[in-house]
């Protein structure tokens, strides 16, 4: 158990970091996207994780005791995630659905400490959880996006994968930020390696190749995403209460629908917006009460 931050008021650098980090989330979709688009999915999540390990490599270092979940996050979060991620996006056209969609990680989350972690929950978070299912039952069955079911199913699969990722991470508490991406990148890379590569022969040896700006849409994923966004949520956490600081990154899902139906053009329906907005008050009645149940619980 590490101790408790020492309570600051919210300052400018603090603003900075939260505008950064949600600008750096929301954004990260188009991103992805256009690396899907420009490569391919697979052998873009290679990619990705390859520059991961290589920005995060100075912090690579063995942790005692904290290695087996280190491998375990390394292996799903920088493997198995993004091949879901990615594939929903190669399998999905309407990426403002997908970034709807995409927000089950926290009620799963919720579910999966309830099962494997035995902790409780009360009626609060249990109809957060239910407003969140119930507005991505209503997107699916949207007529616009209906085709899109594919992309939808990789992607509630990857909110999944990353619930399972948030237990896990409980386990590194204490553990530096940079570290633990360093371990992800690294196993990222060597389980994406020969998937991509079987895959994805043609777009797997043509990486050398590549244009610079075909990799840079890559580079803003991995450094935006990772060092930028990981690293201003590790920096607000040590300096200010979970119960504080969560909340504060309920305006990443909102820039990511924006900017995607924006940049896409795609069509944002009737349907979206009511399942988009009961997906999003469910996330934010389930990410504000954990936040104070866990806060109660351990210190940050």
């Amino acid at each position: 158990m590490t101790s408790t931050p020492v309570q600051r008021v919210f300052g400018s650098a603090d603003f900075v970091a939260v505008i950064a980090l949600n600008l750096m989330w929301g954004l990260n979709l188009i991103a992805v996207k256009m690396g899907v688009e420009l490569i391919s999915p697979l052998t873009a999540a290679f990619v990705r994780q390859a520059m991961v390990f290589l920005i995060c490599l100075p912090a690579l270092r063995l942790m005692p005791g904290r290695m087996r979940a280190l491998l375990a996050l390394g292996v799903l979060s920088g493997g198995v995630f993004y091949i879901l991620v990615n594939l929903s996006l190669a399998a999905a056209d309407n990426v403002s659905a997908l970034a709807i969609a995409g927000q089950l990680g926290a009620p799963f989350s919720v579910i999966l400490a309830v099962i494997i972690l035995k902790e409780k929950i009360h009626r609060y978070r249990v109809a957060g959880m239910a407003l969140s299912f119930l507005g991505v039952a209503i997107i699916v069955f949207d007529p616009g996006v209906f085709d899109e079911r594919l992309g939808l199913l990789y992607s509630v699969l990857g909110s999944l994968i990353w619930a399972i990722c948030s237990i896990i991470q409980r386990q590194l508490a204490g553990v530096p930020v940079l570290t633990i991406y360093a371990w992800v990148g690294l196993m990222g890379t060597i389980t994406l390696a020969p998937i991509a590569w079987i895959a994805e022969p043609a777009q797997f040896a043509a990486i050398p190749a590549l244009p610079l700006a075909t990799l840079g849409w890559v580079l803003f994923s991995a450094l935006g995403s990772t060092v930028i966004g990981q690293g201003a949520m590790s920096w607000l956490l040590a300096r200010h209460p979970i119960s504080t600081v969560v909340p504060l990154t309920l305006a990443t899902p909102v820039i990511s629908v924006i900017a995607a139906s924006w940049w896409f053009k795609t069509p944002f329906t009737v349907y979206m917006a009511a399942g988009g907005l009961l997906v999003l008050v469910g996330v934010a009645i389930v990410t504000i009460r954990t936040a104070q149940a866990r806060e109660r619980v351990e210190p940050v």
